[in-house]
């Protein structure tokens, strides 16, 4: 895997990376990749922000995942910081070929690069194969989500 890059999403990602989010029936019923305004605005938001990383793995000048990273300081657990994972996204081509693990290990990488003492992902319950995987890279279905939407 040697030909992957994982490097930060710029505004010529977004078509491939709103593609991505869009790719399955979760994401179909929420993302809109007729209308890119409102990601290049949040790219912009997400770019502006320190704790923030959006980020694509490219392979053959080809995007062909996404992920976003978060770091948020905080005060409980002794003032620790941890970072959160969100939007992960694998080209369907891609699916199985181990680019899912080498994102994750990225993230991973860049969490103890800031000094998080913790990771955090969700996952809707619907993703029962991506539990699975997330299972398999260490991570523990330890606590119960909740969302509101607003």
């Amino acid at each position: 895997m040697g030909d992957l890059e994982i490097r930060a999403a710029v505004p010529d990602d977004i078509p491939a990376v709103v593609a991505m989010l869009a790719d399955d029936p979760l994401g179909a019923q929420r993302e809109s990749p007729d209308d890119l305004g409102p990601y290049l605005a949040a790219l912009e938001r997400l770019s502006a922000d320190p704790n923030q990383r959006l980020v694509v793995a490219v392979r053959e000048g080809r995007v062909v995942g996404t992920l976003q990273l978060t770091i948020v300081p905080g005060l409980s657990r002794r003032g620790s910081t941890r970072s959160i994972i969100e939007g992960v996204r694998v080209h369907a081509d891609e699916r199985g070929s181990g680019l899912g693990t080498r994102f994750i290990e990225w993230a991973l990488e860049e969490s103890r690069r800031e000094n998080c003492q913790l990771v955090q992902l969700t996952s809707d319950t619907a993703r029962t194969d991506a539990h699975r995987f997330y299972e398999r890279l260490g991570f523990v279905a330890s606590h119960v989500g909740f969302k509101l939407q607003l």
